[in-house]
Parts: structure tokens; C-alpha cells; sequence
């Protein structure tokens, strides 16, 4: 993800907050290794799809260069990891949108600045430590939050202009990305049924998301 502030792994714990949590300030982030994930406690978000996958296979997809995945460690618990989130790089082909769909994507871009396919970096997977859920910290708007800052910092090598995700289409996934500013790239279902060929009677089981940085 180019040139993120990861710090050194931590090694001290000091006295735990008890006013809150703040994602800055509280976690430190490192990438998520076997070496991290055999020395920290182990990592649970409350998805068992998700949790397999970050305790197996997130390393065989790094092996095979098809993600990067990146942690953040509570710094006053260097064993608690308080979120993990996969990244890779990606694109998004406007010549594929409806009309509808790609004038709302380039809408902030100037017209001579149109292209057929513009930078993402997409969000594979993401999780937030179930510890943490539901307890007023807002881990995720914070961990989402800094995951914005590191993508569009001036020192990032990672180029890109939109964020991508392609989350479950439930209300609750849907909502949480849409109050952290992220809108559909296809502004229908319809239109995303078509472009993927989905036949009417089969369930949107997600939906593609994207925010401009």
C-alpha cells in the first residue's frame, strides 16, 4: 500500500484508557504476518468466514502476491489486535458503467480529465475485533477513516483516486459504508444484475462500493 507509518512492533504495554479509543492515537499498525498472528491472542470479529480466513488463508493469498494484509495492534496490549483489512490494487472501467452510473463516478472530475479507466485500490476484507464492537468506540468509521488518510497521502506510492469494496448486500454492511461516505457504482441494482448477467431470480448477494478520494 506504499508508504504506510507502521512503527516497530509493539513490545511494552502501558495503563488502558478508560475514556474510549482512539484509532490514532491507541493502535499501531503493522502488516499482518503468521509471525503477528502467532504472537498476538487470537483474532475473532464475530464472522466465522472471516475469521477463517484471516487465521489460514490471508497468508497463501500474500504468498501468491493477491493481497497485502495489514494490521493495528492495541498499544497498551501488544497481543490484542484490534482490527485486520486486505488490500490489493484494482481499477474501475467506466466504458462499463451505464450512463447513469459513470456520469456520477466522473462528476467531480474535469471533463478533459475523462478517462476509461481510473485507479482503486479495493478493500478485500475487513475486520474489526468483536472486543471492540458495540462498545461507543466506533472502531470501524476510525479504522475506515485512517485507511483514507494512508491512501491519499502525498508519500503513498500507492496511487490511486477511488477506494473499492464489493460488500454483502445487507443492510447493515450497506449502512455502515454508506456513513463512512462510500456510494454504489452502479447506482441500481438493475444495472449492477446486468452488467454481471444475474438472472432476476438469484439474490444480489453484494454490492459494488466506492469512495473518491
Amino acid at each position: 500500500m506504499g508508504r504506510m507509518q507502521t512503527g516497530n512492533f509493539p513490545t511494552q504495554k502501558t495503563m488502558t484508557s478508560l475514556n474510549g479509543f482512539i484509532f490514532d492515537d491507541d493502535a499501531i499498525m503493522h502488516p499482518y504476518t503468521k509471525e503477528v498472528a502467532e504472537y498476538c491472542n487470537p483474532f475473532s470479529c464475530g464472522d466465522e468466514e472471516l475469521d477463517s480466513f484471516f487465521a489460514k488463508q490471508v497468508f497463501l493469498y500474500q504468498e501468491e502476491l493477491l493481497c497485502r494484509a495489514f494490521c493495528w495492534i492495541n498499544k497498551n496490549n501488544n497481543k490484542e489486535i484490534v482490527a485486520v483489512a486486505t488490500f490489493s490494487y484494482d481499477g474501475i472501467k467506466s466504458y462499463t458503467l451505464d450512463k447513469s452510473s459513470r456520469n456520477s463516478l466522473q462528476r467531480k472530475i474535469p471533463y478533459k480529465k475523462h478517462h476509461r479507466s481510473y485507479p482503486a485500490m479495493l478493500i478485500g476484507r475487513l475486520g474489526v475485533n468483536k472486543n471492540y464492537q458495540g462498545k461507543g468506540f466506533n472502531i470501524g468509521s476510525q479504522l475506515m477513516q485512517t485507511i483514507k488518510e494512508l491512501c491519499a497521502a502525498e508519500d503513498s506510492m500507492g496511487i490511486c483516486r477511488y477506494l473499492l469494496v464489493d460488500a454483502y448486500n445487507t443492510d447493515a454492511i450497506l449502512h455502515y459504508y454508506a456513513k463512512n461516505g462510500f456510494k454504489p457504482l452502479y447506482r441500481t441494482e438493475q444495472s449492477e444484475r446486468d452488467m454481471f448477467s444475474i438472472p432476476e431470480n438469484e439474490p444480489l448477494k453484494s454490492r459494488i462500493l466506492y469512495f473518491d478520494l
